[in-house]
């Protein structure tokens, strides 16, 4: 997710904005449900769409209703798919997180909680794949491959004779020093390259090999991890799908620190959980951290400035269906961060907290 494509739909004030977003399945039969369930969808927006508004004013945004389905390949599905249509805008979102539940959101702005959890979690890095065979830096995007590095290291297929792998090394000094001498030339390697893309690496390998590599490694810190090669075979896909276990158990560990700064930023008077309080403070641009628990939502109306008024129906006329969207686009285009989880360390903070800056 490009942080241009989530300003654009973040900024657009429209009446209305449809926002749709349903979970997927990857493989067949379970997909072809998912067709059903966005004809339902689409016919809720279709029905809201025409009884707050009437159908003239909303003529261009009708017929993207009753189109876009055509558009959507079932077959290409990942965990979930969100949609953006206004009388100017179409946008279809196919996400790897699965969202909290299949809903129509209808207000003046797009409900952009999706975008902004793909536009955190989405990372660019490097798959390194060490064999004695074969060497290759790969580059990949959440889980899957989207390129290759080739210069004058990459990719080696010529490391059979310098064999990495130590079932098939013979004992001594000869032979250790030669995997040595390996092992620290595709590390300096891998340096360079993280040097220039500021990417980080998840390497596949044997243990024994990726315990080798660590041991001579001048920067441990730009890998990330390691998959074992004799769990799978040498697709890319089985590659990328593996490697990305592996940013994931990251991810929740930076998520799992956010946390816990939130936590320790509590003991000195800088969160905020009060829901009016903290839209005030992100509107004012004092939002450092925001965490919300990804089953929150709450419509509301904005009476005043800065007053919400807590509201179940979301027909009625100027209400938001989502604020949880708006408040954390606030704080990510001031300069903050917005994460949304439902890691079990969040409950002490409620479903909503912000951390301000004063």
């Amino acid at each position: 997710m490009r942080r241009d494509k989530l300003e654009k739909l973040a900024s657009e004030k429209n009446v209305p904005c449809v926002t749709i977003s349903m979970n997927t399945h990857r493989n067949y039969p379970e997909n072809q449900k998912d067709m059903f369930v966005l004809k339902d969808l689409l016919m809720q927006a279709k029905e809201r769409v025409v009884k707050e508004y009437g159908k003239r004013p909303v003529n261009d945004l009708l017929e993207k209703i009753d189109t876009i389905e055509k558009e959507i390949d079932t077959d290409n599905n990942l965990d979930s798919l969100h949609l953006f249509l206004s009388n100017t805008t179409k946008e279809i979102l196919k996400s790897t997180w699965a969202t909290d539940s299949d809903k129509v959101l209808i207000s003046e702005s797009f409900a952009v909680k999706p975008l902004i959890k793909v536009y955190n979690r989405s990372v660019e890095y490097l798959i390194l794949k060490l064999t004695n065979s074969e060497v290759r830096l790969l580059l990949a995007i959440n889980d899957g491959i989207v390129g290759e590095i080739k210069n004058d290291d990459f990719p080696d297929n010529n490391s059979q004779d310098e064999t990495t792998d130590t079932e098939t090394v013979t004992n001594g000094k000869q032979s250790e020093n030669l995997m040595r001498e390996f092992f620290n030339k595709i590390d300096k390697a891998v340096v360079r390259v993280t040097n220039k893309t500021d990417m980080k690496c998840v390497v596949i390998c044997t243990d024994d090999n990726y315990n080798r590599l660590m041991k001579i490694a001048d920067k441990p810190f730009v890998y990330i991890g390691w998959t074992n090669i004799k769990n799978h075979n040498n697709a890319n896909h089985s590659m990328a799908d593996d490697a990305w276990q592996v940013v994931k158990v990251e991810q929740k560990k930076g998520r799992t620190k956010d946390i816990k700064e939130m936590q320790e930023a509590v003991n000195k008077g800088n969160v905020i959980t009060e829901l009016s309080e903290i839209y005030r403070a992100a509107k004012e641009g004092r939002g450092d951290l925001l965490i919300v628990n990804d089953n929150f939502h709450q419509a509301v109306r904005v009476t005043g400035d800065f007053s919400l008024d807590l509201v179940t129906d979301v027909t009625l006329p100027g209400v938001i269906d989502d604020i949880t969207s708006d408040i954390a686009w606030d704080v990510i285009s001031k300069k903050g961060r917005a994460i949304f989880t439902t890691q079990e360390d969040l409950k002490s903070l409620g479903d909503i907290a912000l951390k301000v800056r004063y």
